[in-house]
């Protein structure tokens, strides 16, 4: 199989960008990938639930997106600025690692004030990329209160491909967010989770679908470009992971009973994969993951998966046709360009099996 970059290629119309999310999680359109037969289907997404049976086990990222995004003014000049926050480097010196536009009028020693009477300061302290810098934010309080503070003035992150087409609104605050999202910590959705509706978890559980969940914090690494023909060569940013070792016995006892693993999404895959052992194996994780999965890799746990409409070139459709088969998973795309399929963070879903 080839592993150069340019084999991922493909174009689409950029309407067939999702602007919003559907009215409904679960009423989204889905295509359906059969890999044995290489046959597709045109389904909605609650008819995911005709494809798991009683003991399978649906795998997925419960991390809760921080709102990470701030916008604020530059001292002396009050020019405009955006900072996404990235990580916390250390709580009690409240340093973080952030992006910021316009960078190029960004400087080490620049204060950066955000919110209604500049209720917060931030002085960058070090460059660290062409666009990310070190700030240290000056506030008086606990960590509990300095947290809470941020929450009020962030923003949810959406990407910048749907800022550019609308403004940040209120109900983005609710629909980048999974329903089963818990853990705080990515800049990033699990996109392919935002398609579960109560409804149709509540009817996986009657139906005796076992529901699991791990942890994996997705960054702002998922937007990035790979600037490299030879994909051996591409190194992703590490996320902080987190899988029990309940959820690993409960997917190992699933498999030696012959039931599927189905994976949500591709933050979810890239998860599970890190904390494989030997092949067919999975053992507990607590730490941070940087693996980038490219053909040929062989998936030794996972049965199917769920994922959205990816971007040329990207981790997440190299993932999705390393799974499926790069020339069946072209193949799903070229249709779902014909049949206008929706791409991207609010598009539809794309289910292999």
């Amino acid at each position: 199989m080839d592993t150069k970059l340019s084999y991922f290629n493909f174009t689409y119309p950029r309407e067939l960008v999702a602007e919003k999310p559907s009215k409904q999680r679960d009423e989204c359109r889905m295509l359906v990938v059969h890999r044995d037969s290489g046959e597709f289907e045109h389904r909605i997404f609650k008819d995911f639930i005709e494809f798991v049976n009683p003991g399978d086990v649906v795998l997925a990222n419960n991390t809760k997106v921080f709102p990470a995004l701030l916008y604020g003014e530059k001292e002396k000049t009050g020019a405009r600025i955006t900072v996404f926050l990235q990580r916390e480097l250390n709580r009690d010196m409240r340093l973080w690692d952030v992006v910021v536009d316009p960078a190029r009028k960004i400087r080490i020693g620049n204060k950066l004030y955000f919110g209604p009477n500049e209720s917060l300061v931030a002085e960058v302290v070090d460059n660290t990329t062409s666009r990310g810098r070190t700030v240290r934010f000056l506030f008086d309080g606990t960590h509990e209160e300095f947290v809470k503070h941020i929450r009020s003035l962030g923003h949810t992150p959406l990407p910048d491909e749907i800022q550019a087409l609308r403004n940040i609104e209120n109900i983005d605050a609710e629909r980048y967010q999974t329903l089963f999202a818990k853990v705080e910590g990515a800049v990033a959705a699990p996109v392919a989770g935002l398609h579960f509706s109560r409804e149709l978890m509540k009817r996986l559980e009657i139906k005796d679908v076992v529901w699991q969940e791990l942890t994996l914090h997705c960054g702002i690494g998922n937007f990035k470009e790979i600037e490299v023909e030879d994909l051996s060569k591409h190194r992703m940013d590490a996320e902080e992971m987190h899988i029990s070792q309940s959820v690993c016995d409960t997917i190992m006892k699933a498999k030696a009973d012959g039931k599927k693993l189905c994976v949500v999404g591709t933050t979810t895959m890239r998860a599970l994969e890190s904390a494989v052992t030997i092949p067919g194996k999975i053992s507990a994780y607590d730490g941070w993951t940087n693996r980038f999965i490219f053909p040929p890799y062989h998936f030794s746990l996972p049965d199917m998966m769920v994922t959205n409409f990816h971007h040329p070139r990207s981790s997440h459709f190299i993932m999705a046709s390393t799974f499926g088969g790069p020339e069946l998973i072209m193949k799903a795309y070229e249709l779902a360009i014909r049949e206008k399929y929706k791409f991207s963070t609010y598009g539809d879903a794309m289910l292999i099996v």
